[in-house]
């Protein structure tokens, strides 16, 4: 059964013309499987899918009875194929009926055949499937072999993540399709309620092409992206130092460099081209590949330097793609609601505030530079969502309750109702503030009491007037710093902080970096900006 050097372009080849076929799901899947079956001169080739419930279902077979197809099913665990998809690693065995797991089912007729090759069908990490080849005769697959199989796997995932399968049978691989609800708990970082759907901060980058059509040039285009990728790390570590010395982000972006300059990992992408992959298809099968051995690693240290190998494929993979770096480039929705790892203070100020309604992330915290802005802007947000971002696509619908820290994922149209019920009140109970807005703040006893906002940055200006505040009881030094490219001088704060320099008679302010501090001395102040004074609805011209 040994395939030669050309044998895993040649089926890559074979399968994209049947890919490129106007045929049912069923008839393509039929043909994919003979195909495999073909060229790796395999008596057995057998396509199992995830269905809701980790369900594994024989969705397609060549050697085995066609009367199983849709009938057998295995749940994650259960046989040699449940085994690999529980694990997500292949299972290469010359008697497949001595190992443990091993599990005939009766309408298949496996027992006759003692030689298995499977490997898992992977797509973001997650088994979504399990391709298993078969033979009678005893023997141990080759490298080669496995290899070959690996990379049709990887072909496969996108027909089953395409949603074509929908027409073999219902409620096919809902988890897979990214349909199902889901209701995450995080942590409230900034209160309030927000509808919408989901965008990316960071776009899922989109392989077109995973077939190489010439592989030298392909191999050319990852060592170009390599080598951009190198030289882009080691500017962004050499900046860090350059601005802030040693601190845990240059200690981060130093784990990355060390990891783009990893002769295995890139050596690992080599391969992948070599067996029929584009360079991009080459990286996301490699990234697959790490997913699913770290995430089965019981160190918590290891598991959380995935972050760092997806991030740095993520960037390989906008590199090779061209695509953008953020969302806050393109054209936002009605009701965005950004969903992300991690951002910086000043990224989150690029998106259009007119159409962004809420902030959700897997990381940051209460405290975290991010949440100190959403906060300030009156944007609800929530941070810790662990895992969100493998549960979403851009679009798909999104409820973000900040005061509470849920998150609901394509939530039911009851749901929908509910929120929407509790956003109007949250309407009702603002309208109410406000028109208490211009309500003198006086005692009983007749004693004034001057009642001021927090602010430190521009876009807190207009909440002097929203609210009536007397002036700025808290003015966020710090924010200067957290949003300069470089140490901020008296007379050149942040473009996005207010300036303190020309101040007039208005409104009384106090600097803390964080805390409430002693007002300045005679500091009955206002900020004034180009041609305007503080905009306090009490502030005298």
């Amino acid at each position: 059964m040994g395939t030669s050097a050309l044998g895993p372009r040649v089926l890559l080849r074979r399968l994209r013309e049947v890919m490129a076929e106007p045929v049912a799901a069923q008839t393509r899947l039929d043909k994919i499987v003979q195909i495999i079956a073909a060229n790796m001169v395999a008596e057995v080739c057998s396509i199992y899918v995830m269905r809701p419930g980790d369900i594994l279902e024989l969705y397609a077979t060549e050697g085995l009875k066609r009367e199983a197809v849709h009938k057998s099913k295995l749940k994650s665990g259960e046989g040699l194929v449940g085994t690999i998809a529980r694990e997500a690693i292949g299972l290469n065995l010359s008697d497949a009926q001595q190992h443990p797991s091993f599990k005939s089912l009766p309408e298949t007729v496996e027992e006759i055949y003692n030689s298995f090759l499977g490997v898992p069908i992977m797509r973001g990490g997650t088994v979504i499937g399990v391709l298993v080849v078969q033979n009678r005769t005893r023997r141990h697959y080759t490298e080669e072999e496995e290899e070959a199989l690996q990379t049709t796997a990887m072909v496969l995932a996108e027909v089953i993540a395409a949603g074509e399968l929908r027409e073999v049978a219902s409620e096919v691989a809902a988890d897979v399709a990214h349909v199902r609800s889901h209701h995450l708990r995080g942590d409230s970082l900034a209160e309030g309620v927000a509808l919408g759907h989901v965008v990316l901060h960071e776009p899922r980058v989109v392989i077109q092409n995973l077939i190489a059509e010439n592989v030298p040039r392909e191999k050319q285009r990852l060592e170009d992206a390599v080598a951009q990728l190198r030289a882009h790390v080691d500017e962004l570590l050499d900046g860090s130092d350059a601005q802030r010395g040693a601190t845990e982000y240059s200690d981060v972006l130093e784990t990355i460099r060390m990891f783009a300059h990893d002769k295995g990992w890139v050596n690992r992408l080599r391969e992948a081209i070599d067996t029929g992959l584009t360079a991009e298809a080459a990286v996301e099968r490699v990234q697959n590949d790490n997913r699913a051995r770290m995430a089965r690693t019981p160190d918590p240290y290891l598991r959380e330097r995935m972050h760092d190998l997806d991030d740095l494929s993520n960037r390989l993979l906008r590199i090779l793609t061209g695509a953008i770096a953020t969302a806050s480039r393109t054209d936002l929705p009605q009701n965005a609601i950004v969903v992300a790892r991690n951002m910086g203070p000043a990224e989150l100020l690029d998106y259009d505030r007119s159409r962004l309604r809420g902030v959700i992330l897997e990381e940051g915290g209460r405290t975290s530079h991010v949440a100190i802005v959403a906060r300030a802007l009156g944007i609800p947000a929530i941070g810790q969502a662990e895992g969100l971002i493998d549960l979403v696509d851009t679009g798909s619908p999104i409820i973000a309750d900040g005061g509470a820290g849920e998150i609901f994922v394509r939530p039911s149209t009851e749901l929908q109702r509910s929120y929407a019920e509790k956003v109007r009140f949250y309407a009702r109970k603002q309208a109410q503030y406000a028109a208490l807005r211009d309500e003198p703040a006086i005692c009983r006893s007749g004693e004034r009491i001057e009642l001021n906002i927090n602010a430190g940055l521009i876009v807190d200006l207009p909440h002097l007037h929203d609210s009536g505040a007397d002036g700025v009881g808290l003015y966020r030094t710090e924010l200067q710093f957290m949003m300069a490219t470089r140490f901020p001088r008296p007379a050149s704060p942040s473009p996005s902080a207010p300036s303190t320099s020309g101040l007039t008679r208005c409104c009384p302010i106090s600097a803390s970096p964080g805390r409430r501090t002693p007002r300045w001395a005679g500091a009955r102040s206002a900020w004034r900006s180009t041609g305007r004074h503080c905009c306090a609805s009490r502030c005298a011209p």
